[in-house]
């Protein structure tokens, strides 16, 4: 049970810092700008992390089972460790992007699950998921993480962003990641 909760608590904690300033925030601030339907984009945004973390995340138990333990600690630890590195890197959406003409919830449900395809919090997903052996926790925490990052951006936007200093908010996500690489590391799986 405590592996449970710490899975949970973990995704969550990670995903939610590793998520600001990252190209599905900046997303949020799009489609909430764009479409200005609040509550549609939230559910297109909760169901499209949900498919895509659960993929991610059954990706990284079938991983789990394939690769010998001590292999798949220095895998996950490595990836952390990357993954600090990557998280100090500011996003961008590239250009203007065009949505299906479509109804806000199935462009923000394709628009989120495109987008999220090799990012760093799918990329997370699958070694956490991986670390834990808690497939439901860990995707319950990554999606629990993506929305407490991209609700806040969806009804608050523009000024939400400029009063959170997301290049702190970046650094705190890169040593975040640092600890959780050192626990995969240090702490039995």
């Amino acid at each position: 049970m405590a592996s449970t909760l710490e899975a949970l608590l973990f995704s969550t904690s990670v995903v939610a810092l590793a998520e600001m300033g990252d190209k599905t925030q900046l997303l949020s601030f799009v489609l909430a700008a764009k479409l200005k339907r609040r509550g549609p984009i939230i559910l297109g945004i909760l169901v499209a992390t949900l498919a895509n973390h659960f993929l991610a995340g059954s990706l990284g138990v079938w991983l789990a089972r394939l690769v010998a333990p001590e292999t798949l600690r220095w895998i996950v630890t490595l990836s952390f460790f990357a993954f600090a590195l990557w998280a100090l890197k500011p996003d961008s959406l590239d250009g203007e992007r065009a949505l299906p003409a479509t109804g806000v919830f199935v462009a923000t449900l394709i628009a989120f699950f495109i987008v999220e395809m090799g990012d760093k919090t799918q990329l997370a997903t699958i070694a956490l998921a991986a670390r834990y052996d808690a497939l439901v926790a860990v995707v319950l925490g990554t999606t629990l993480g993506m929305m407490i990052a991209n609700v806040p951006a969806v009804w608050l936007g523009e000024a939400l962003m400029q009063r959170v200093s997301m290049a702190a908010m970046r650094w705190v996500a890169a040593a975040l990641f640092v600890v959780l690489g050192l626990l995969a590391l240090w702490v039995p799986g």
